[in-house]
């Protein structure tokens, strides 16, 4: 699994004009899905998330969690983040896994995170051409990869 994390004051998905997820204060997660993925992915992603310090406390510094602030997560399904770009100007995204495979991950994880976060995750709509508004918080964007855990 790859995973884009921004912090933000605001965030929201829009699919054919309807909001589909809208936070404020907390992280948008564009979430990308490989077939070699399981479940130790999803929870060792997941821990990462709701434990990563990155939110300021009082001294302006990133010390606090998004369970430390109560924050919410938008989550967005993103195959895209698999985008292989060595040969041609048209990416490749064969190592993307397969819609079949990849959205019962993307809801097993969303609703991991909801019990460890004790709360409701806001979605997209998976396979969607979603529009996404968000409001970085300081700019503070993070990658994280799965398959990579030494380096995360």
């Amino acid at each position: 699994m790859r995973a884009v994390i921004q912090r933000v004051t605001q965030a929201s998905c829009t699919v054919d004009g309807k909001i589909t997820g809208k936070i404020e204060n907390g992280l948008l997660v564009l979430i990308g899905i490989e077939e070699e993925d399981g479940q130790q992915d999803i929870e060792w992603l997941s821990q990462k998330l709701v434990n990563l310090r990155i939110f300021s406390d009082e001294q302006g510094l990133m010390n606090k969690s998004i369970q430390d602030i109560d924050g919410n997560i938008l989550f967005i399904s993103q195959f895209t983040l698999f985008a292989q770009t060595k040969k041609g100007n048209r990416p490749s995204f064969i190592r993307a896994a397969k819609p079949g495979k990849a959205e019962p991950m993307y809801l097993e994880m969303a609703k991991h995170l909801s019990l460890l976060l004790n709360k409701e995750v806001q979605l997209g709509i998976f396979g969607a051409d979603m529009k996404i508004d968000l409001l970085n918080d300081g700019p503070v964007t993070i990658m994280m990869n799965t398959k990579d855990k030494d380096n995360y």
